[in-house]
């Protein structure tokens, strides 16, 4: 059985770090043959999702075990968005503008020469496909031929040579943003939005070719994206500071019980957090916050012995405490999204190194001392205590602490 992974895996005969993540029973269908575009170090990772598959399995690309983490725990929020994506029943419909910023997600990989090893990275030859690194010239002619080939398909009005020419892309953005599937009306604007967004980012790649390189005023048309979801959820509640959440969940812990110690050590992690970020605000917090935090806490020394923190003291401690006040928080509509699911710390197990129980020779001289053990100026009670607590504890198998605190 494969169980969801949060740290990276070795993978025999490699020495890179890989990333294994198994996809849920209830998506496996849909799943299928989808391609992703998972974020990988500054790019992305391409993967199709193969008919039988019961995981995501990829290198992560490095060797470095901090960097190694940092895009293990990426990529799992990454696909546990398209998971969520996959469970949606009912189609999404997205506005013209919506559509135009996701096109602009395109136009700003293209412009920028992201995707370029793709297209003009190989040449064909007799022999077949080569490396090749194209002079000024053909770069430039390569590209106009692109601009003259897109404006002609984007002027034909034939919605299948959109399709064939965007359509994946369409997809793969989409999954990126948490959506699965559009209505008819959103995708045919989509293509239309796309197609002119790759056209224009391939008359901007001409112009670098020709050696211009001023400001890409095309680049601003592009308006931010905005999710369906934010825009028709109802408006959150906002929390006017991380300190505030932690006084705002005690007020409803208290009255559920809880300890006044709890509320310390959580308003201790808290503190903590905000430190580490310089800021108090609530929603300014992001899951990449909370794993350069967790780094942080893993490399910080602990002043009373001089070591690393522990890492089952950030995992139990830290990261609990802020788990349960942005869960709350979350659950409450004081903040959209929860900022810590997923990040976690998996411990492995202590190396044991002798039985749990006393051996006869340390039970010997601890009853030993506790027969001949002569009283002081203490208290009767205290001598007591110190002479039939041990023999007490080792006839009936109590703790120490549950027969100190025995009362009549």
């Amino acid at each position: 059985m494969l169980f969801r992974l949060v740290r990276p895996m070795r993978r025999a005969g490699s020495t890179m770090q890989q990333f294994q993540g198994r996809i849920p029973n209830d998506v496996r269908e849909r799943a299928r043959g989808r391609k992703l575009d998972i974020p990988l170090g500054a790019g992305t990772h391409p993967l199709t999702i193969s008919g039988n598959a019961d995981a995501v399995r990829f290198s992560l690309q490095t060797r470095d075990p901090l960097e190694a983490k940092k895009r293990n725990a990426l990529a799992a929020v990454f696909l546990e968005t398209v998971w969520q994506s996959l469970r949606a029943t009912k189609p999404v419909s997205l506005s013209l503008k919506q559509a135009t910023a996701l096109a602009g997600d395109l136009y700003r990989a293209w412009a920028n020469g992201e995707a370029r090893e793709q297209t003009l990275g190989i040449t064909w030859t007799p022999q077949g496909w080569v490396p090749h690194r194209p002079t000024p010239e053909e770069d430039a002619g390569a590209f106009r031929s692109s601009v003259a080939n897109l404006d002609k398909i984007a002027n034909s009005g034939d919605s299948a040579k959109h399709e064939k020419t965007v359509g994946p892309i369409v997809d793969r953005l989409l999954l990126a943003r948490g959506i699965a599937r559009v209505d008819g009306e959103t995708r045919a604007i989509l293509l239309d939005a796309l197609m002119l967004a790759l056209r224009d980012a391939m008359q901007h790649r001409e112009r670098n070719a020709e050696g211009d390189y001023s400001p890409d005023p095309m680049a601003q048309r592009f308006p931010e994206w905005k999710s369906p979801q934010a825009a028709t959820a109802k408006p959150a509640r906002v929390a006017s500071s991380l300190t505030a959440l932690v006084e705002d969940w005690w007020r409803e812990a208290k009255a559920a019980g809880r300890k006044p110690n709890t509320h310390e050590s959580y308003g201790n992690s808290m503190a903590a957090l905000v430190a580490f970020l310089s800021h108090d605000d609530a929603l300014r917090v992001t899951p990449e916050d909370i794993l350069r935090f967790k780094d942080h806490r893993l490399a910080s020394i602990n002043p009373r012995n001089g070591k690393h923190i522990a890492a089952k003291t950030v995992k139990d401690s830290d990261l609990a405490s802020l788990k349960t006040i942005f869960g709350w928080a979350a659950s409450n509509l004081r903040m959209s999204t929860n900022p810590t699911t997923g990040i976690t710390i998996k411990l492995g197990k202590p190396a044991k190194l002798r039985s749990k129980g006393f051996t006869d020779e340390e039970a010997k001289a601890i009853l030993s001392v506790a027969t001949i053990l002569e009283r002081t100026v203490e208290q009767p009670w205290t001598f007591a205590a110190k002479r039939w607590v041990p023999w007490l504890c080792a006839y009936t198998g109590a703790r120490v602490g549950e027969l100190a605190q025995l009362r009549k």
